[in-house]
């Protein structure tokens, strides 16, 4: 595309500003509008001086021929109404995790976005971090062996949902690392959650799930609303290496551990298995500090010009939503494993793409 590709945000609220302020900064993309039903909030996003317009009319936004994309900061329970109407329009769509509110209407978007062949795209912000990218580049080119287990814990006394529990709000951001990071093919089959409500929100506040995955590792996502004390860290043990990621950790943020237990092959009269554990270095990587919302737009906009899927497109974004449907599922069977439905294309779909 020889213009740059105009863009619309759509929603002026918590994550809009952010949008704004990276898609007016990223090269290849041409902010033209910000809507919201709220138009002066939306003015006050922008400022005084901007040329970019404002709409309190989706409609409006969408008939617009210079808007070629949008980008969708709106309620979950909202996003297969804008989003689809966006893609009818014909418009590239940028979408906040999650995909949708549930798997059904994910499902109908992706099949939507297939089947008009534009981009559909997931705002799966940390995967596009630096520290995911090298993670992603160390667990897939085998760095670090073969994958043995993954812990992630992220809490912190954040705002308690009207209208989701604590999996759906925060576990999305760790599932959708688990699924950049991890190799082709490896998919998770099963899961067990378990949830409490301490404080009577009506809604699990605190959670614990475990993953089974297809090649039989076993993964770990802790979420909690209710925590004095922020903690975004993740431990990626391998074969080989361990990785350890403290997001909050600005001068080390990740550390790579050579460091591990081996079990040493005995004669046959030895019923006990001989451990032996190795102590090797720690390397902490140097990687750059940038905004991962830049790495998002950046990936937009080559996805589109390059007519490719992103990284994050929209069948990463329903592998999410169908652990977190059987998330809950679980949750209610009071954490028995409950089976992960197999997210496939559908044959029509994959004789298009091929």
């Amino acid at each position: 595309m020889d213009q740059p590709i105009g863009i619309a945000v759509i929603g002026a609220g918590y994550w809009g500003p952010n949008l704004v302020r990276n898609a007016q900064a990223t090269p290849g993309l041409k902010l033209r509008y910000l809507c919201d039903l709220d138009t002066e909030k939306a003015r006050r996003v922008l400022g005084d001086y901007s040329t970019v317009r404002v709409s309190g009319s989706l409609d409006d936004v969408l008939s617009d021929p210079a808007v070629d994309a949008v980008a969708i900061a709106t309620p979950a329970a909202t996003h297969l109404p804008v989003a689809l109407a966006a893609l009818r329009a014909g418009k590239h769509v940028l979408v906040e995790k999650p995909l949708a509110a549930g798997y059904a209407a994910g499902l109908e978007l992706v099949e939507e976005a297939e089947a008009r062949g534009l981009t559909l795209m997931l705002d799966h912000t940390f995967v596009y971090t630096p520290t995911v990218q090298h993670l992603r580049h160390l667990v897939r080119t085998g760095e670090i062996g073969t994958v043995q287990y993954l812990d992630s814990v992220r809490v912190n006394l954040g705002l308690v949902q009207p209208d989701v529990d604590v999996f759906w709000d925060l576990a999305p951001h760790d599932l959708s690392i688990f699924d950049a990071i991890l190799p082709d093919g490896v998919v998770v089959r099963r899961v067990s959650a378990h949830g409490s409500d301490p404080i009577g929100a009506g809604r699990a506040c605190v959670g614990h799930l475990t993953l089974e995955l297809s090649d039989g590792v076993l993964a770990h996502v802790h979420v909690n609303w209710l925590s004095p004390t922020k903690i975004r860290t993740m431990i990626v043990g391998g074969s080989r290496r361990t990785v350890v990621w403290d997001d909050l950790n600005v001068v080390q943020r990740i550390s790579v551990h050579d460091r591990g237990a081996d079990v040493i092959d005995g004669d046959e009269e030895r019923t006990q298995a001989i451990i032996s554990y190795r102590r090797g270095d720690t390397v902490a990587p140097a990687l750059p500090e940038r905004e991962a919302l830049r790495g998002v737009m950046s990936e937009f906009v080559s996805a589109i010009t390059e007519k490719r899927a992103p990284l994050t497109d929209g069948w990463s974004g329903l592998r999410v939503l169908a652990i977190l449907e059987a998330t809950s599922a679980s949750l209610a069977a009071g954490g028995e494993f409950v089976t992960v439905r197999d997210v496939g294309r559908p044959a029509e779909l994959e004789e298009a793409v091929a």
